[in-house]
């Protein structure tokens, strides 16, 4: 769940005066969540020929799978048509260099200043104020509610030359969602990376089995060697190749996961997108979810084209067809899908990058980022690899998929002999007096002192609030129990040894059953430490 002091700031886009999923040139742009009281705010604006353009050009030199795209009043007049035209001029013109990089940057700063715009920029310059004020990253997320416009690369929306985009600032944590979801159940942050890997039918019909086997073997040794190499957290892979559905299922409900990672063929459909398990056997997206809810898995990755794509019908885009969107809708909290087609070099770099950043224990979020920048360099800016994956989190989702340091609790391992729970032996401090008090020495420790947080509570006034603790250590050399007692006090410990009282402050000794000691004071009560036989 979403901390209440994590600064976040969720935006939806919506058409107006328009059936839903047809194009249109009116949209409602408005702030669903801020750090702020004043920063819910509203913004109507039309949708720009100029955007039209680029966005027809952006698919042409970029995109295998052209998308209807919102018609505005007026068709368009200019833009980047050719290599050698003049650009428009938008807010900020990008400098001169190659075709594809100058269309890069144009789109990026046409939709970021058509996103952050009138009263929608000041909340985000507010909240972006207070998330630096806390020392957080802003957790940017954004509902896109036309299926026209879900196709949009907005990971590349871009604020000006010279400043990252969205997607890849260190002060900004963006993501998609969607707000028509099913509750999240409730779920603990995982220990280690319990990840299910389904090859199903590849892109490639003449791909073997043998083909397969390998790609899972690849993977499997980028996941051993970020173990290795970080050394933070354990981590398990299974493989699943070309299984039946009633096979994965089976998987999914009698083995805990907390990722998913399928890769093989993939189609948008009305039902969610459609895997291809094998050549004839298929699993929608709605089918997928409800198991994936119900197996409790976090992550869901998908190596498939447009998996964060919607379906189209008769040139027309089907709401609520888009496999990300779908699985969030139905309560998965975490979904990693790629817009376009993606080689498969470029998503084993991604895989590789994104995998090293979540044994880091980063948030999803932040590990897409890593991994996002990780293509960039590989395969420059100018190349669409950076902006294909696109990730969808539940809006009640807080990002962690495993356990931040600071959350964590020692805990010794179960089998342990040394487990303090499970001695063999029973021990206490029983009083002399006829009051007959008995203090257990539970766990392995009791803490003396004065102040009622202590185990054994002892109100004199020479005792101190934080006096002594006894506790026991296992030693492998000894065959009986072994206790000791540590002294903290102000005015020491009287240890009584051949009918004498030695004191001992701020020492260490160790104790045999039949001990009596005296805290603070010969005055003090008598106590004697025994060892049940």
């Amino acid at each position: 769940m979403l901390q209440p002091d994590d600064p976040g700031l969720s935006l939806a886009i919506a058409p107006l005066n328009v059936d839903v999923g047809e194009a249109g040139d009116r949209y409602a742009i408005w702030v669903l969540q801020a750090p702020h009281p004043g920063g819910y705010v509203h913004h109507d604006c039309s949708w720009s020929d100029v955007l039209t353009q680029t966005w027809r050009e952006w698919q042409d030199l970029f995109s295998l799978n052209r998308l209807p795209v919102p018609t505005p009043p007026q068709p368009a007049t200019v833009g980047v048509s050719t290599p050698t035209a003049d650009p428009f001029v938008p807010a900020e013109t990008p400098p001169m260099g190659s075709y594809s990089s100058r269309l890069m940057q144009q789109l990026g700063l046409e939709l970021w200043t058509w996103l952050f715009a009138g009263a929608v920029q000041r909340s985000f310059a507010q909240s972006q104020g207070i998330a630096l004020g806390r020392r957080m990253p802003l957790r940017v997320r954004l509902d896109v509610r036309d299926p026209a416009l879900i196709g949009l690369p907005w990971e590349i929306a871009q604020p000006r030359l010279g400043k990252p985009a969205l997607s890849l600032a260190q002060n900004i944590l963006f993501s998609r969602t969607t707000c028509d979801v099913d509750p999240l159940s409730l779920r603990n942050a995982s220990r280690s990376l319990q990840m299910l890997l389904v090859l199903g039918q590849p892109n490639d019909s003449r791909a073997s089995v043998l083909d397969l086997e390998t790609e899972a073997s690849e993977i499997a040794e980028l996941f051993a060697n970020c173990s290795r190499q970080d050394a933070v957290v354990p981590y398990r892979v299974d493989t699943l190749i070309q299984p039946t559905p009633a096979e994965l299922l089976d998987r999914l409900e009698t083995k805990q996961y907390n990722i998913l990672l399928y890769s093989g063929h993939g189609v948008p459909s009305p039902e969610g997108g459609r895997l291809f398990l094998r050549e004839d056997t298929t699993l929608t997206g709605t089918e997928l979810a409800q198991v994936l809810v119900r197996s409790q898995v976090t992550l869901a990755v998908f190596n498939t084209c447009w998996g964060a794509g919607p379906d189209r019908e008769n040139d027309r885009l089907i709401p609520r067809s888009s496999l990300a969107e779908v699985l969030v809708h139905h309560g998965v909290p975490a979904v990693l899908a790629m817009r376009d087609a993606i080689a498969d070099r470029e998503a084993l770099s991604f895989i590789q990058s994104f995998a090293q950043a979540l044994a880091q224990r980063q948030p999803i979020d932040r590990a897409v980022a890593i991994a996002r920048q990780q293509l960039l360099t590989l395969y420059k800016f100018n190349q669409p690899a950076w902006t294909l994956p696109v990730l969808y989190l539940h809006p009640e989702f807080d990002g962690h998929l495993l356990e931040a340091p600071h959350q964590i609790v020692t805990e010794l391992p179960e089998n342990s002999t040394t487990r303090l729970d499970r001695l063999s032996t029973k021990a206490c401090l029983r009083s002399l007096d006829p009051d007959d008090t008995v203090w257990r020495i539970r766990r392995g420790l009791l803490r003396v002192g004065r102040t009622e947080d202590n185990d054994a509570v002892v109100p004199e006034r020479w005792v101190s609030q934080r006096h002594a603790e006894i506790f026991y250590r296992h030693l492998h050399d000894c065959s009986y129990p072994t206790y000791f007692l540590r002294d903290f006090s102000r005015y020491g410990t009287l240890v009584r040894e051949d009918d004498d009282w030695r004191k001992i402050h701020h020492q260490e000794i160790s104790l045999s059953s039949g001990t009596q000691l005296k805290f603070g004071s010969s005055q003090g009560q008598a106590w004697e430490f025994v060892v049940d036989s």
